[in-house]
């Protein structure tokens, strides 16, 4: 579990392909991480396989490759990176479980008149119905909040802070951020789904 309150960018330092699975390889500057550990990285769930000064590796299996941005990654890319929830933790942004839905391809950015910045981004129809006005998401493991729904496109806000310690703002129109809508959205929607539909 997470909560979308990005801890820093590392830097990509090398993306191994192989035939069963690529070993992504970032920058770290712990020194208390742990094989087998939990960390996201670009909101995705990954397990630290591999342990060298400096360095933490993953592996990335082919469903993971084909159903988020990390296989896009090269070397030098910049990943948004957060260490799981402890108990006790506060909880700054919202529960964020690294089990990325699906795609929000970035389709514009810029200023509006009161000079926020702001982005529109589309998805596909079986994610947007989870989006709601004011409600909360993860892009590329970012915490963020709705700011309009329009169909299968929605609106996101951001803060001078946010463009400075994420690489959003850096993201280039056409991106494919990595989505997770809000697990309590989608559980009620599910389930009132299951309802009209007859299922126990």
């Amino acid at each position: 579990m997470f909560t979308g309150i990005i801890e820093r960018t590392a830097r990509v330092i090398g993306v191994s392909k192989g035939p069963a699975f690529w070993r992504l390889t970032i920058s770290s500057h712990w020194d208390d991480v742990r094989d087998g550990e939990s960390i996201a990285i670009n909101g995705v769930c990954l397990t630290v396989a591999e342990l060298r000064p400096g360095e933490i590796g993953f592996d990335v299996v082919k469903e993971t490759l084909s159903k988020t941005n990390l296989g896009l990654l090269t070397e030098n890319d910049s990943v948004h990176v957060e260490r799981s929830l402890r108990v006790g933790d506060r909880v700054s942004g919202h529960f964020v479980q690294g089990h990325v839905d699906g795609l929000a391809n970035l389709v514009s950015q810029g200023s509006d008149q009161n000079d926020e910045w702001r982005f529109v981004l589309e998805t596909t129809p079986d994610l947007a119905k989870y989006l709601t006005p004011k409600g909360s998401v993860a892009l590329d493991g970012v915490s963020l909040t709705i700011a309009a729904v329009m169909g299968k496109r929605f609106e996101i806000a951001l803060i001078p802070t946010t463009l400075q310690i994420t690489a959003l703002g850096r993201r280039e129109v056409g991106w494919p951020f990595n989505l997770e809508v809000d697990v309590l959205t989608k559980t009620v929607v599910s389930f009132l789904e299951w309802e009209r539909a007859g299922i126990k």
